[in-house]
């Protein structure tokens, strides 16, 4: 199976059971997922903002652990693309430059206004929310991203949780088609 590349938005990134399924994903070789250091330093900017009772040590245990989880994840050298790149938001262009740079056919983020259609077109990219990227996953496969759900389950242990949990948990940060899948 030929899989596409994609690059996840730093949005994507901090919610940590969002995060735990969209790197399973990647390693179930469903998709071949890209992200910055640019990208990672937002993700845990906006993630220590909204949780400052978290731990920087641990945070940046995370973040070394996300580049180890995936085989050469990091995309470089797309700096030089950014310059010349349009988007409404100028402080998303390095997102789209990486995606240039790897020949992405998708931008997982949240913010998909952020991130217009006709400025994608030209490079033929296209940008998704989390929630339609995850509900692709399990149309494409469902068996394997159910089971990557069940591995999530069997994994955490602080508090447990089961498959019914993950799925909740998943719902509460927005996965809501995608959740509504994997049930049915």
């Amino acid at each position: 199976m030929t899989t596409f590349t994609v690059v996840y938005d730093a949005n994507v990134l901090w919610p940590n059971t969002v995060r735990d399924l969209l790197i399973r994903v990647a390693q179930a070789r469903l998709v071949r997922a890209r992200w910055t250091d640019q990208i990672l330093d937002e993700t845990f900017r906006t993630l220590l903002a909204k949780r400052p009772d978290l731990d920087p040590d641990r945070l940046a245990r995370t973040r070394t652990l996300m580049n180890e989880a995936i085989p050469d994840v990091l995309v470089t050298g797309y700096q030089p693309l950014i310059e010349v790149l349009e988007l409404p938001d100028p402080d998303d262009r390095h997102v789209l430059a990486a995606a240039i740079k790897v020949g992405a056919q998708l931008i997982v983020t949240n913010d998909k206004g952020d991130f217009p259609a006709d400025r994608l077109a030209p490079w033929d990219i296209e940008a998704c929310s989390a929630d339609q990227f995850a509900h692709a996953m399990v149309d494409l496969d469902p068996k394997r991203v159910f089971a990557i759900v069940q591995q999530m389950a069997d994994s955490r242990t602080r508090p447990p949780m089961s498959v019914d949990d993950v799925l909740a948990t998943l719902e509460r940060s927005g996965l809501v088609e995608a959740v509504a899948a994997l049930q049915s």
